[in-house]
């Protein structure tokens, strides 16, 4: 197998035309003629993850998160970026990632936060013109719940460790939006849809005096996206039964939680 062959295989799903215009998915690292034998599936690319992959032997890491949005002026030693670069060239490691072009995908990231909360119905918040894509997803619950049960329900399936929200009404929650990640863009997209519940990985501090009412469901950022690994690992399974992939054992969530009494 080689990684041009991997990486047609994700772009099926995700191709790169999807992604917004500001990010960076697609080959990061490497040579699309390299062979792989086996690919490490992660969320974000850390020294550590690439030090992983190594000891794998793994030739192909595939993340969500681009370990590259900008140019590098140098390889040096000077950021984690260009020592990860350095790592993975050195140890003849290609690095891939679909990141905005599988959130926006049908069937990608925002499907598969859908799927774990149960809803049906499913619409894109802000769809992409003559496309089955867009940004976000709202859609019904089976039963509603109450708010308290529903924040309760999703802090455990998304393993939260602390829940940011906005205030309980008391409403009951039918109707949800959701974009994993940073998605207080789509917050006026989730009030127009006539959203009971607003989920994301992250809000902007106005963002819960100006949300008409509308029950704010804050994650975190990697919470809400860490199911990923395993929609890649699916995806990847599906198109090469043969091909070893290996979820990370890293936990790349950079955001400690602590009382610190």
């Amino acid at each position: 197998m080689i990684v041009k062959d991997i990486i047609s295989a994700i772009e099926r799903v995700a191709p790169l035309r999807l992604q917004d215009e500001w990010d960076n998915s697609g080959l990061q690292v490497g040579f699309p003629g390299a062979d792989v034998r086996k690919v490490l599936v992660c969320l974000d690319v850390t020294e550590a993850v690439v030090e992983e992959a190594a000891a794998k032997g793994c030739g192909l890491i595939v993340s969500h998160h681009p370990l590259l949005f900008h140019s590098l002026k140098q390889v040096s030693d000077a950021t984690y970026q260009q020592r990860c670069v350095y790592k993975a060239l050195k140890e003849g490691i290609a690095i891939y990632s679909a990141h905005t072009s599988l959130d926006n995908a049908s069937g990608g990231v925002n499907f598969e936060i859908a799927g774990r909360i149960g809803l049906l119905d499913l619409e894109w918040l802000q769809p992409k013109d003559g496309e089955d894509a867009g940004s976000g997803l709202v859609g019904i619950l089976p039963e509603p719940e109450t708010d308290k049960e529903f924040l309760a329900r999703i802090k455990d399936t998304f393993l939260v460790e602390c829940l940011r929200h906005s205030e309980c009404s008391g409403k009951p929650i039918h109707k949800v939006a959701l974009c994993g990640g940073a998605g207080a863009f789509l917050m006026r997209d989730a009030v127009r849809a006539g959203a009971d519940c607003f989920i994301s990985g992250e809000f902007h501090y106005h963002d819960y005096f100006e949300n008409d009412g509308m029950l704010l469901a804050e994650l975190g950022h990697y919470q809400s996206e860490q199911y990923t690994v395993d929609l890649l690992c699916s995806i990847l399974e599906g198109a090469f039964p043969g091909l070893a992939i290996i979820p990370t054992d890293i936990n790349t969530n950079p955001i400690q939680y602590d009382d610190l009494r």
